[in-house]
């Protein structure tokens, strides 16, 4: 989704663009492209006020022309004025690893697990606190799922090591499971890969208040988590799928 949302938003931009500096632009085609980018929750806020505000491009053409009397100075000020939503978009756009992850987490049989892999990488780059939240409920939510499909039972107050520990026997991904040293390591890491990460939840996502001395993540915490959560929730997806073949 995100790059035809770059290129939406790209052609939002050369409209005002055009409209500023005297050019022709459909009216209609402006209208219907401003309702669909202002119906995405993380961009609305995101775009400049004048989208907002301006319904039409004679409404825009009514704030732009006192503004600035060259059409340079209104090129260079659009730019910049859309610079933050489409550096957004581009940075999710070229996030390693979402593509492959996302085939496998947006058909599984759960709306959980959907629901919590779209938050994740939609407040990535401006919600970093929110992204961690979600990075962790993505991979609680893999876990039940691994689970229920199972037949096994998981209590409500269980937390993520807990339920990845279950989950992760069930597929046989439990290091005790295995003897070569090899296997028992990478298992290993990949139970402290997901210990660690509900350590991140707690420390820096917006599940918990914070007091003074609080530490506020940064996007690439964000990111770290975001990306370890989806390798994790992939790994035991594609597990559970080719254990189910056998």
């Amino acid at each position: 989704m995100t790059p035809d949302l770059v290129t939406k938003v790209e052609s939002l931009k050369n409209m005002l663009v055009s409209r500023a500096t005297s050019g022709f632009v459909d009216d209609a085609a402006y209208r219907q492209l401003r309702r669909e980018l202002l119906a995405v929750a993380r961009l609305k806020d995101k775009l400049p006020r004048f989208v907002e505000t301006c319904r039409s491009l004679d409404e825009f053409w009514g704030v732009i022309k006192p503004m600035f009397a060259h059409y340079a100075e209104r090129r260079e000020y659009l730019r910049d004025q859309f610079h933050p939503v489409l550096a957004m978009l581009e940075a999710e756009a070229h996030t390693p690893g979402d593509e492959a992850a996302s085939a496998v987490l947006t058909v599984v049989s759960s709306a959980h697990v959907q629901d919590a892999w779209r938050k994740a990488l939609e407040r990535r780059a401006t919600d970093p606190e929110g992204a961690i939240t979600a990075a962790r409920t993505l991979l609680e939510s893999v876990c039940k799922h691994v689970l229920d499909e199972a037949g096994v039972g998981n209590d409500d107050k269980d937390d993520l090591p807990k339920l990845y520990r279950k989950a992760a026997e069930q597929l046989n991904l439990a290091p005790n499971q295995h003897t070569e040293q090899l296997f028992r390591q990478i298992l290993g890491g990949c139970q402290t890969v997901v210990e660690g990460l509900g350590a991140l939840r707690n420390q820096l996502s917006d599940a918990h208040g914070k007091g003074k001395g609080g530490v506020k993540p940064a996007s690439c915490h964000a990111e770290l988590a975001v990306n370890l959560a989806g390798t994790m929730a992939t790994f035991l997806i594609q597990t559970q799928v080719a254990r189910s073949k056998k």
